[in-house]
């Protein structure tokens, strides 16, 4: 008959595979939290950013079919530019 002996001499709390594992997984756990709590965030911006841009979308097809945008070197009064 084999019998094995383990002599349990380390006095250290983190010798032991339970703690560390628990710490490993706890602290992971804590950045996970605040990983997904950034990526809701930033899925939020992306949500409202595509809702106003649907909106405006209806809102210039509703119109008169062209969008609404700004003609390069408009002086604002309908004119041509002048130099």
């Amino acid at each position: 008959m084999i019998v094995l002996a383990a002599s349990s001499s380390s006095a250290s709390l983190f010798d032991q595979p339970g703690t560390l594992g628990f710490l490993v997984v706890f602290g992971m756990g804590v950045i996970l939290y605040f990983v997904f709590r950034s990526l809701t965030r930033h899925l939020r911006r992306i949500n409202d950013a595509a809702r106003a841009e649907a909106m405006r979308d209806e809102a210039e097809a509703a119109g008169n079919g062209y969008p609404a945008q700004a003609a390069p070197f408009s002086s604002g009064n309908g004119s041509a530019p002048t130099e």
